[in-house]
């Protein structure tokens, strides 16, 4: 034995002694020996710090790095001679029968340990680990693929005839056919090989389709990047207990080793998956000195803040000032969004009614490219999963992740909402309410024997305009409630599932003169910044400021709770009839926690006060006047900004209408929520 050799087979004992691994392998083969059955191909999984094997000897440590392959075969007959010394598996015959998986804990930071797909064919000879991340958009069903087999020589009187001479396990990139074939011949006399079938050893496989994270920015509605490029799906394989690891929608972070697979004329790039790490953010987002300058002039109030950012915001679209209740409900949809994957976050879901949707979709199209998963769903596609047959012929199901999967955590604006057919709607009024979808798999299709379904978690918030007069037929009710909007060709049930209903009525606030100014400069210079408040606050500062805001913790208050609950209890009486019930849904009540969380994020604030709530009440009333007329609690439409946010005093005279709607507010609670104790702070 050459000396090098053996020598990395004394680091790699020592290495599992001192790291646990040694101990685990004794508990592995333990299970194997209990079993009282033997198998052609024993499988072992040991975790490695590549790092630590460095120091200890650096040619084992870049063989690890650099030549998987080797280093797993040094790592195996160490495991071997540990096997017959102690005697841990009475059933095994030869080395070869190991089957030893290195999974290394990290990588090296450095750029060469990175993949990168347009590079990688041209030193696609040299099998060893990378790190890549991407997004799942493709998954296929758990198949069965051939770990190993054990294989015999036909002539009876050859000594490989019987014994485990001939084993074949599975190499990171090959094919079924690598491992099972009828073609191999004995080594001793020429004879064809027979595989004994009893012996062969079948673990799980599952193909999954990945795109760059960076790919994202071809489906956001606006975007300052450079120009569009050609979005390289890659896929990846999981194998064994990594299958079912990974969620469609979700973005993670991989080892693997990549290889080249020949199928018919078409070579195709595929990832060996090691180990999985679901991603992370790396870094601390932080707001602008701008923005920290406004939130000091602003202290005084605890609405200022907010109205000002509405006032300014998406002023490279729009003047500023310009429906200023969409880009709050905006704003506070914008930070609702979760970057981690939890089945407990709230969403705020916007449909607005405008006369002006070109406007409507402008601000909406600028807005969802704020967020890292906003994604523009266009019309020609689907909103939600599809099933086709996966491309890599194995004639398994393969679940599409299309629109709302694509933008989980984010924002999914599905534009005007009556371009869609009536099953599409019935299917998105359904996902509202549930948060999740069934994707129903057809087992004879697919070379199953039974059908079976899979059910998805939507987590995004959806985002739609409509038409207000293409919403409505021709002849007119003469029994509509006051205030509410009338609308025909939308069920009232998709209409009740969003969680806003937001009413952009005719520039009426302001002249629609700056409004053409504006979009005459933009068409004459598309790059001029038209308003100084654009340098101020950028699209850049925007995203940094939502990227922190929405990972603010916040804690809901006992006056906030209070106010909230007296008026939801106090809603659902007066909005009751003796024939439909309630008019307030049951998502009411976590639609204004939202709401108010929502706008004390968004006011930088980390407890959820009254004066939050009391925002989130009025959006919430006026959604409901929209939807069901107007009640005893009478607010109006703009109760929100029922002033031109032009000065300071203008900004006062909102204060003094908010208190006096807080005060309304409690006495409507008061009188209509007998039970809750909310009370005005005299003054």
């Amino acid at each position: 034995m050459r000396p090098d050799h053996l020598k990395m087979r004394e680091v790699a004992l020592i290495y599992l002694d001192r790291s646990g691994g040694l101990q685990k392998f004794v508990d592995d083969c333990k299970r194997y020996n209990d079993l009282k059955q033997s198998y052609a191909v024993y499988r072992f999984i040991i975790s490695v710090n590549p790092s630590d094997i460095a120091e200890l000897d650096a040619t084992l440590g870049n063989h690890i790095l650099h030549k998987p392959m080797k280093a797993a075969q040094i790592f195996q007959s160490v495991c071997f001679i540990a096997i017959k010394t102690l005697s841990l598996i009475e059933q095994l015959e030869t080395e070869a029968q190991i089957n030893i998986v290195l999974k290394p804990t990290h990588l090296p930071p450095l750029s060469s340990y990175i993949l990168r797909l347009r590079e990688f064919p041209l030193d696609y000879i040299s099998q060893r680990f990378y790190m890549s991340e991407g997004i799942v958009i493709g998954m296929g069903t758990v198949t069965k693929y051939t770990q190993g087999a054990r294989f015999l020589c036909s002539e009876e009187t050859c000594p490989f005839s019987e014994g485990f001479k001939y084993i074949r396990v599975h190499t990171p990139g090959a094919t079924e056919s690598a491992t099972v074939r009828s073609d191999f011949v004995c080594s001793l006399c020429a004879s064809p090989l027979r595989e004994d079938l009893k012996f062969r050893v079948l673990g799980d496989k599952q193909i999954v389709e990945m795109i760059d994270a960076k790919a994202l920015t071809a489906f956001q509605g606006y975007s300052n990047n450079e120009p569009y490029f050609r979005i390289q799906s890659f896929t990846v394989f999981l194998r064994d207990e990594l299958s079912n690891r990974m969620k469609i929608g979700s973005r993670y972070r991989f080892i693997g080793i990549p290889a080249c697979v020949q199928s018919c004329s078409q070579v195709t790039v595929c990832i060996e998956v090691n180990s999985i790490q679901l991603y992370s953010p790396e870094g601390t987002s932080c707001i602008g000195d701008n923005f920290k300058y406004l939130l000091s002039l602003t202290s005084s109030s605890c609405w200022r803040f907010t109205a000002i950012l509405a006032n300014i915001f998406a002023s490279q679209v729009v003047p500023p000032g310009t429906y200023n209740t969409l880009k709050l409900a905006i704003l506070l949809s914008l930070v609702q969004t979760c970057d981690t994957d939890s089945e407990t976050a709230n969403y705020l879901d916007l449909l607005i009614v405008t006369s002006d949707t070109l406007i409507a979709d402008r601000i909406l199209n600028y807005s969802v490219s704020l967020v890292a998963r906003g994604i523009r769903h266009p019309t020609s596609s689907d909103i939600f999963p599809t099933v086709s047959k996966d491309k890599h012929g194995t004639g398994t199901a393969s679940i599409q992740a299309c629109s709302a999967l694509l933008a989980k955590g984010g924002i999914c604006f599905i534009g005007n909402l009556l371009s869609h057919k009536k099953d599409k709607l019935e299917l998105l009024q359904s996902v509202l309410e549930s948060r999740t979808t069934t994707v129903f798999i057809p087992g004879k299709k697919y070379g199953e024997d039974v059908d079976h379904q899979v059910i998805l978690p939507i987590q995004t918030s959806f985002w739609s305009f409509v038409d207000e007069e293409s919403s409505k037929k021709y002849v007119q009710k003469d029994n509509t409630p006051i205030g509410k909007l009338d609308f025909r060709s939308i069920s009232a049930n998709l209409i009740d599932a969003f969680g806003l209903l937001i009413h952009c009525s005719d520039l009426s606030t302001q002249p629609a003169l700056p409004l053409v100014d504006h979009i005459m400069t933009k068409a004459i210079d598309p790059e001029q910044v038209p308003y100084t408040i654009c340098q101020q606050f950028t699209t850049h500062d925007y995203e940094q400021f939502i990227l922190f805001a929405k990972n603010l913790q916040v804690e809901l208050s006992s006056e906030a709770e209070r106010l909230i609950h007296g008026y939801y209890l106090a809603s659902r009486r007066v909005r009751t009839d003796s024939i439909h019930g309630s008019k307030l849904s049951t998502s009411a009540l976590k639609s204004l926690v939202s709401l108010s969380e929502a706008h004390a994020k968004l006011s930088l604030r980390q407890k959820v006060l009254e004066e939050d709530a009391l925002i989130a009440v009025l959006l919430f009333e006026s959604s409901l006047i929209l939807k069901h007329g107007t009640s005893v609690f009478c607010v109006a439409l703009n109760a929100v900004f029922p002033f031109d946010l032009s000065d300071e005093n203008s900004l006062q005279q909102r204060d003094v209408y908010l208190m006096q709607c807080h005060h309304q507010l409690l006495q409507f609670i008061a009188t209509y929520g007998p039970g809750t104790h909310a009370t005005s702070t005299e003054e």
